[in-house]
């Protein structure tokens, strides 16, 4: 929960609100009495929502916190899904990214589809609905992966969504096939894709990502992923980390950004920020960039959810808090902040465990309920594009999901990543054999 000196209190009332700005300096004030009253802040303005200190911070929180109730009420979301990360070898080397190893690498690993199929319906057994499917980029691989890869997990478990393959993959994928993007995503359609993660967005600003990731997806390949996306009717996610090189300006423009796209297209079903996990990431381990920081501060957390809130909010009601990032009780100080849902169950994670995130790879639905309730908040399981399938009011309607069923006291009951990378079963090999993407 909050720490203090951040605001337990919540705001129900207009004037209830007046008077907390009326504790703001004029400029903050102005800018966040903008956002309640559906105007569009100004560049300058969401700089300064990023800038705010002390009182300006306090009433920051409690405005984004209003505003959520007034736009999305009190229920909190969830997802019960499973991520499957197939592979961790990659032809890039992004400086943020622990989880990707050389082809040579004696740690690289590649699931086969076999393999993807048994995770998926085994994931449909413990009540998810949804398999978030994301890896590296392994050199050579057939340009119709992808698409065969979606159509074999749909024809074994037809009721799952497949919410797959980031831009940066949907690029790779549609080089290596040499189709353009557009027939791309139409045939991944065809086989069964549901949504995007709209992961690989970083900062969309070119000059850090050449700094962070050279040689990664640029910002205007990002959008026309996304945007191509979009107009197929195959929805998004959208997401931000921070944390690392880019100042204020750099994360208003994103948000700026993201809200202009949604006025276009209106397939964003999410805003996920995503703080920067420095301990293993190549960048922040090595000292190679001058002046990277060591992640986002709590404070800095706050703000991003909050600020996301008040410049999102007509466009992307949905922002969610990453429990994997943030932990369970920074995340639930986020529901406090403007943030209206708290993820997934995930099952496995690869990718920031890989980074060094200390904070596992499940939590199973009765914990994320408990933690929702314990900041006055209504439970809801929904699926990927926010359907509510139901509403918890009371511990009293929990039951049994089973995923609670699995022995509390198992770490990790469907694996981990330092486990996969030593199993010789799925050893990736460049060589034609059966791991060979």
């Amino acid at each position: 929960m909050l720490t203090p000196g951040e605001p337990a209190e919540t705001l129900r009332t207009e004037a209830e609100v007046e008077s907390a700005l009326g504790q703001a300096t004029p400029a903050v004030a102005r800018a966040i009495e903008d956002c309640l009253q559906g105007r569009d802040p100004s560049e300058p303005q969401v700089v300064d929502l990023f800038r705010t200190g002390e009182t300006d911070y306090r009433v920051l929180l409690k405005a984004a916190d209003f505003l959520r109730w007034r736009t999305v009420g009190d229920d909190v979301t969830y997802v019960v899904n499973r991520n499957i990360n197939f592979t961790n070898v990659c032809v890039k080397r992004c400086g943020f990214c622990a989880f990707s190893r050389t082809a040579a690498s004696t740690e690289g690993y590649h699931l086969p589809p076999e393999e993807i199929v048994r995770r998926t319906l085994e994931a449909e057994r413990y009540g998810a609905s949804e398999v978030c499917i994301q890896a590296g980029l392994p050199p050579g691989m057939d340009g119709r992966y992808y698409i065969d890869l979606c159509r074999t997990v749909k024809e074994a478990a037809p009721s799952i969504h497949l919410h797959a393959f980031s831009p940066e993959e949907i690029l790779y994928g549609s080089r290596q096939s040499r189709l353009s993007i557009h027939d791309y995503l139409r045939e991944l359609k065809e086989a069964g894709i549901g949504s995007l993660p709209g992961t690989s967005a970083e900062i969309l600003d070119d000059r850090v990502r050449k700094i962070i990731a050279p040689g990664r997806i640029s910002t205007d390949q990002w959008i026309k992923v996304i945007t191509t996306a979009h107009s197929l009717g195959i929805p998004t996610s959208s997401t931000i980390m921070y944390g690392h090189l880019e100042t204020p300006l750099h994360r208003a423009r994103h948000l700026l950004l993201l809200r202009d796209l949604q006025r276009r297209t209106h397939g964003f079903t999410e805003f996920v920020p995503l703080s920067f996990i420095h301990s293993e990431a190549p960048m922040f381990a090595d000292r190679r960039i001058p002046g990277i920081r060591a992640g986002a501060s709590r404070s800095e957390v706050l703000k991003m959810h909050a600020v996301a809130r008040l410049v999102l909010n007509g466009d992307i009601p949905n922002i969610q808090a990453s429990w994997v990032k943030e932990g369970l009780d920074l995340g639930q100080a986020c529901l406090q902040s403007g943030a209206n849902d708290f993820g997934g169950t995930l099952m496995n994670e690869s990718i920031s465990t890989a980074a060094g995130a200390p904070h596992g790879q499940l939590v199973r639905p009765r914990d994320l309920r408990r933690r929702i309730r314990q900041v006055g908040r209504t439970p809801a399981l929904r699926s990927t594009l926010y359907a509510i399938l139901r509403r918890f009011p009371d511990e009293s309607q929990d039951g049994q999901d089973p995923l609670d069923t699995l022995d509390a006291g198992r770490k990790d009951p469907f694996g981990s990543y330092h486990q996969l990378i030593q199993q010789e079963e799925f050893r990736f090999s460049s060589g034609g054999s059966r791991q060979n993407p």
